[in-house]
């Protein structure tokens, strides 16, 4: 096989995340031997069916399938398959009940579940309201919220503990008594850090919205109204907040239990962590997509769709699937039980923005959401109609008799369509994620000695060149500016086509969902991206038109507004008004003179450059003067300089150590984040580290002697391509990747770098 389509950058992400490594992280294998290791495995469950079965000629199509990057499982496969963890699904769906003994058992499991590199979803709408009495003790109930913050501790502790980073997705239902609070959870951003929030809604609470009516609240425990709330007023909450920080995102919960496979066994509460996939309690989602790159062919009259090509993957895609099912080593055996019960697989797409610049077609266009809503068509009959050509050999699923679909012809699997983000599959497969538009269509990549290369979309770099319209000059100004909307020199047919996400009007976001929704057995992972000016009543319209359009649920991001969050002070409209503040008196501030004879310490801190040497000097007055030097490595003397200059200067001038410290630390550069065994973040951060740790010494000891140095963080050393931890950042420090600093993307509720591979949820 020829790697020649997997991109350099590829490369290392499956070196870093995907290939098998000794215990000291170096890979023992090859990515071709990572695809026949995966194929192999998958294969084998053939024989369970046949004895004659051709495992062997059936690995060489799979490895065939993923090799040619014409299709791609998901991580934990790739990752697991044909290992000894063998965990193979990407996310689980666990119930909470309410007890104490109840909610610490799926907190249990939902850390096993972590541990094997799995995210979770949960409903906590059993839970009853903050204040409710709980008769076995006499006490009071602490309400929903305060045991989400129990579940995100308990996942946090673990999440590190598999290959694949976890996440959890936390719903809880528009009628619950604690729903405002709930909405409110995740204002601060260093608060439930490890979660996606989305508010379940439902068709009694829209209509009560449209008709500005009050809705009934409902009891948990009793089932019963317990008081009534203005459905308006809350959506208007819901909107302010996604507005505010990017959550809630919205789940329309009777969609989700209308397509549910088997009502026998239960309404559907919650979904996976990105939302694409709704699960009944115990249930796992297995996906994969297909390249839709892949599936173009060249013509005399330009690129088009080769459906017949299409056709073959999708059958075959659907054939490995439901292999993983047989293969997979679930991290308890209730979900094993459950999953094979009903055997949803979710067979998805990759690619789509890329393929429609191809075509010639805008994502945002009437031509690009009928072709959404025709590709979709077809690729969810094919999926069924194989998935009933391996039922006719192997059965339907088990609980087939009891599904919505007993009257029809069996089915292999209760679901067989899902439109997931690709996240790092999309980057190993060269192509965009999902049915995402392009987020920017040239990236500045920062190598290990400091050289930039600019990389532009393959599409808009053909396209640049075949028109004679290509320079580097060109290409820095787009890595510069994301989009070429505004670039002149670009003729106009050009920039039509090769629209970003924010191009992208809000409207075409949530009409593009909606094109494949209509068509996709699960749901639609998908983020609409706002620029950071939108408005509060363009996020109303988004929502408002979701559920208009029947999609079954709405991601919404503003570009920067995490960011901004301090900004959002006081009410924005109607008549709390918060008051316009005073413009401030400032008084002449000057820094007293330096001493002529001072005490103090100096420090060797190891930065991602090489050493930096800080000394903080003191008098009978407090700390009165910072400097730094540099090590023979290097590093940034100049900005040190400056940062110790004005700490001295403001030190000096009565500003509190404290306040320094809170406005340095933290402060994130990529050459030392990426290094292991560092105890700052950055030279500002290490420099406010040592300025407190002094100030504190002298407090306390008043005296000579000298502090502590700093400790380096405990990690395991690794010698290949070391892993940034992600478990402390919050979602403030989130704009840019902790392990590159390269600028993240948001889609369908996480975060990815294109540069590195990296992700997150929430």
């Amino acid at each position: 096989m020829a790697m020649t389509d997997i991109s350099s950058n590829a490369m290392e992400v499956l070196k870093r995340r995907y290939l098998a490594k000794d215990e000291n992280g170096t890979p023992v294998e090859t990515v071709e031997q990572m695809f026949r290791r995966v194929a192999d495995s998958v294969a084998a469950a053939d024989a369970k069916y046949s004895e004659n079965a051709s495992v062997e000629g059936l690995s060489d199509a799979f490895f065939e399938l993923m090799t040619s990057l014409k299709f791609l499982p998901n991580s934990p496969t790739l990752m697991n398959a044909g290992r000894p963890l063998g965990q193979l699904s990407a996310c689980f769906v666990l119930p909470i009940d309410d007890s104490m003994v109840d909610i610490f058992d799926t907190v249990k499991n939902a850390a096993l579940i972590h541990q094997s590199g799995g995210g979770t979803g949960f409903s906590f709408s059993r839970l009853r309201q903050a204040g409710a009495t709980v008769r076995s003790t006499g006490g009071v109930a602490s309400g929903p919220v305060s045991f989400m913050r129990v579940f995100n501790m308990a996942t946090e502790a673990v999440k590190q503990g598999g290959t694949r980073r976890g996440a959890n997705m936390g719903i809880l239902r528009v009628d619950h008594p604690d729903i405002e609070e709930f909405i409110r959870c995740k204002k601060n951003n260093s608060d439930i850090t490890n979660f996606n929030i989305s508010v379940g809604l439902t068709e009694a609470f829209m209509q009560a919205v449209e008709k500005n009516e009050d809705y009934d609240l409902i009891d948990p425990r009793s089932k019963r109204p317990c008081g009534k709330r203005s459905a308006r007023k809350l959506f208007d909450e819901i909107v302010e907040a996604a507005w505010s920080n990017g959550e809630p995102g919205i789940i329309f919960l009777d969609r989700l239990n209308r397509d549910n496979v088997v009502p026998s066994q239960g309404e559907i509460e919650s979904t996976n962590p990105c939302g694409e996939q709704p699960l009944l309690p115990y249930e796992s989602c297995n996906l994969g997509s297909i390249n839709l790159v892949k599936m173009l062919k060249k013509t005399e009259f330009g690129w088009e769709i080769d459906y017949q090509e299409l056709r073959n993957t999708i059958t075959l895609a659907v054939h490995f699937l439901d292999n993983v099912i047989d293969i997979n080593n679930y991290p308890l055996e209730k979900i094993g039980e459950v999953t094979r019960s009903t055997r949803k697989i979710g067979l998805g797409i990759m690619g789509f923005a890329d393929m429609l610049l191809y075509l010639g077609i805008p994502y945002d266009s009437n031509e690009g959401v009928d072709l959404a809503e025709h590709l979709m068509g077809f690729i969810n009959q094919c999926g069924h109609n194989a998935s009933r050509e391996l039922a006719a050999i192997r059965g339907s699923f088990p609980l087939f008799g009891e599904s919505i679909y007993k009257d029809e012809a069996p089915l292999r699997n209760g679901t067989v369509t899902t439109i997931a983000p690709t996240g790092t599959i999309s980057m190993i497969g060269g192509c965009s994620s999902g049915i995402e538009p392009i987020f920017a269509f040239a990236y500045i990549r920062n190598v290990m000695d400091n050289t930039r290369l600019v990389e532009v979309n393959p599409v808009l770099l053909e396209t640049l060149k075949a028109r004679g319209l290509y320079s580097e000059e060109l290409m820095e100004r787009i890595a510069k500016e994301g989009t070429i909307a505004h670039i002149d020199e670009i003729p106009a047919d050009i920039r039509r086509v090769f629209v970003c996400a924010h191009d992208v009007s809000p409207l075409y976001h949530t009409r593009m969902q909606a094109a494949f929704q209509k068509y996709t057995d699960n749901a639609v992972s998908k983020t609409v991206n706002f620029r950071h000016d939108a408005t509060k009543e363009e996020v109303e319209e988004v929502y408002r038109l979701s559920y208009q359009l029947g999609c079954k649920g709405v991601t919404i991001y503003r570009d920067g507004s995490r960011d901004s969050q301090v900004l959002n002070i006081g009410k924005v409209s109607g008549e709390d008004k918060a008051e316009e503040p005073a413009a401030p008196v400032f008084t002449e501030v000057k820094p007293r003179p330096r001493p002529a004879i001072t005490q103090g310490f100096t420090e060797r801190v190891k930065i991602g450059c090489g050493n930096l040497y800080i000394t903080v000097n003191y008098d009978e007055n407090g700390i009165c003067e910072v400097f730094t030097s540099t090590g023979k490595a290097g590093g940034c003397p100049s900005q040190s300089e400056a940062t110790a200059r004005l700490v001295s200067v403001a030190l000096r001038s009565g500003i509190s150590v404290q306040e320094i410290y809170d406005q340095l630390k933290g402060i994130r550069c990529p050459s030392t984040i990426r290094q292991q065994g560092m105890s700052c973040t950055s030279c500002p951060d290490a420099i406010a580290k040592v300025v407190a740790k002094v100030a504190k010494y002298i407090e306390e000891h008043n005296a000579g002697g000298c502090p502590q140095p700093m400790e380096a963080e405990r990690r395991t050393p690794v010698t290949h391509a070391p892993k940034a931890s992600a478990a402390n950042i919050s979602s403030d420090n989130m704009h840019f990747c902790p392990e590159c600093g390269a600028k993240l993307e948001h889609e369908g509720g996480c975060v990815i770098c294109r540069s590195c591979g990296f992700s997150k949820c929430g």
